[in-house]
């Protein structure tokens, strides 16, 4: 008999966080100036500029 090993479930990022709660951009972005998001296949560029807004691009 070969013994299985236990495997638990992979944990979300942030179990505080259910969906469709609010995450703040600093929580988002993690000190950094730019992030990628994929969304359905397609990549997506998330900057800060220098006045603290934010850009989405495809």
């Amino acid at each position: 008999m070969v013994k299985q090993p236990h495997n638990p479930p992979p944990q979300p990022a942030r179990p505080d966080k259910a969906p469709g709660q609010t995450l703040t951009s600093a929580e988002l972005m993690q000190g950094r100036r730019e992030i990628v998001i994929e969304h359905q296949g397609e990549r997506y560029r998330l900057q800060q500029t220098r006045n603290g807004k934010l850009i989405l691009t495809k």
